[in-house]
């Protein structure tokens, strides 16, 4: 393993499950490009979590975009990371919010969003979505922009 990668710990080995929610999976890397602006994505097509009330499997595709700032997440950990929700009991809104927060706490990212959009259970599908934007820099206002612009065009849902 390169000097550079030397500190991440599930990154080229077998891979274990944690089936319970689990912030500390997370991993980072340095940006080696940080005099730049530019997004980094990930979609997770199946992510999963319980409801809080009946227990029942809620499925999503979670959206992760951010600008980096001085760290990057590891790929392999952040998969590791969303698995452990597969036990985690908790609202669609909250499931966002913890990701991006987790986020922000380990990379002190530029920029962030999280989007979920979960298949429908009862009828009804719910889609939350969060953002920052690092305070007191271009970053703050671009969150705001992005959250007042959000979602004003109806999608075309032919999957759920």
């Amino acid at each position: 393993m390169d000097r550079e990668n030397e500190g991440l710990k599930s990154l080229g080995k077998k891979t274990n499950y944690d089936y319970d929610y689990n912030p500390s999976l997370l991993e980072k890397f340095n940006n080696k490009h940080v005099e730049n602006d530019y997004f980094i994505k990930f979609n997770c097509p199946e992510f999963t979590s319980l409801c809080p009330i009946t227990g029942q499997p809620d499925f999503a595709t979670i959206y992760i975009s951010y600008i980096p700032d001085k760290y990057c997440v590891e790929s392999k950990s952040l998969k590791l990371y969303l698995f452990s929700f597969r036990n985690h009991g908790d609202f669609h809104e909250d499931c966002v919010n913890i990701i991006m927060k987790d986020l922000i706490k380990l990379l002190n990212p530029r920029y962030i969003e999280v989007w979920g959009k979960f298949l429908p259970r009862g009828g009804l599908s719910i889609d939350p979505y969060c953002n920052y934007g690092m305070k007191n820099t271009k970053f703050e206002e671009m969150a705001n922009k992005r959250l007042e612009l959000h979602d004003m065009y109806l999608e075309k849902v032919d999957n759920r």
